[in-house]
Formats: structure tokens, C-alpha cells, sequence
């Protein structure tokens, strides 16, 4: 019988002059599509630990200020995650394409001007940063967030 795991995603909003970086996906799940940066939690590693090293590995930056926005549940035919997505305060570095392999490149996008092709998973994550929700539970129950309830790290 195959185990059935559950996996957990940290995603991380840069932002810089009110417009969101996302990265084009290149031979992995979603290629072609528009993401934003972050994977898989490691065993032994906090969320914000994970947030922190993909900022590092896929953009070359070193980031502080991490605020938990958003949760969210993606649960389908090919997969059970828990993604948890983070904001920050600044970044040092200049952001460069750190995994080639992965990512086309990394563009800056207007909110009211995302592109169409959206990673499938982040699709919900953007959304619920957008409208300040920070988990949501279909079809009744919203929990959002506000400046003095949500977790800074």
C-alpha cells in the first residue's frame, strides 16, 4: 500500500513599489506558469528557516521581517500540501536567477496586472494575500488577519 504523506510549502511575497515577484517554472510541475518563490519544508527546519533558504537559493537574497499571511490547504489527485506563505520586511542582494533549471526568470508584476498563467497552486495563496485572508475554510468560515493578530517572525 502506498504511504500517504502530507507536504509542506513555504512561499514568500517579495514585494518592491506595490508590484509582486514571481518566478516563470521551467521542467518541474506547472512549467510555463508564473509562481512565487519558495519549496518544501526539510525535516528538522522551522517554516520561516525554510522560507529563508529558498529566498537564498532560488534568488540570491537575504531576507528579514518574515510575517506568516497566508495558509492554505492544496488538496488533489496528485498531492496533499499545507502551504504557508510569508511576507518580509527587506531583502539584501540583488536578485539574480539562482536555479536556471527551475526558472525561466524573475519578473516584478503589478497586482492589478498579474499575468495570466498562474502556478495552479499559488492561485488561491495570491488571492487570499491580496484580500488580507489568512486561512480559508470553504465554503463558510474566514479567519483574516489584521496588522495587531498576525505572527511576526
Amino acid at each position: 500500500m502506498d504511504k500517504k504523506i502530507i507536504k509542506i510549502g513555504c512561499e514568500v511575497f517579495v514585494v518592491k513599489d506595490n508590484k509582486l515577484l514571481l518566478g516563470k517554472r521551467k521542467n518541474c510541475y506547472g512549467d510555463g506558469s508564473w509562481g512565487l518563490p519558495g519549496g518544501h519544508l526539510e525535516y528538522g527546519e522551522t517554516l520561516v528557516a525554510c522560507a529563508k533558504r529558498e529566498l537564498i537559493e532560488e534568488l540570491g537574497i537575504e531576507a528579514s521581517g518574515f510575517a506568516l499571511v497566508a495558509v492554505n490547504d492544496l488538496i488533489d489527485e496528485r498531492a496533499h500540501y499545507v502551504h504557508n506563505s510569508f511576507t518580509i520586511e527587506k531583502y539584501t542582494g540583488e536578485i539574480q536567477n539562482k536555479e536556471p533549471q527551475f526558472c525561466h526568470e524573475w519578473q516584478f508584476f503589478a497586482f492589478d496586472n498579474l499575468p495570466k498563467e498562474l502556478f495552479k497552486p499559488h492561485v488561491k495563496i495570491i488571492h487570499n494575500y491580496i484580500n488580507k485572508i489568512l486561512y480559508l475554510v470553504p465554503p463558510i468560515l474566514i479567519i483574516a488577519y489584521s496588522q495587531a493578530t498576525r505572527l511576526i517572525c
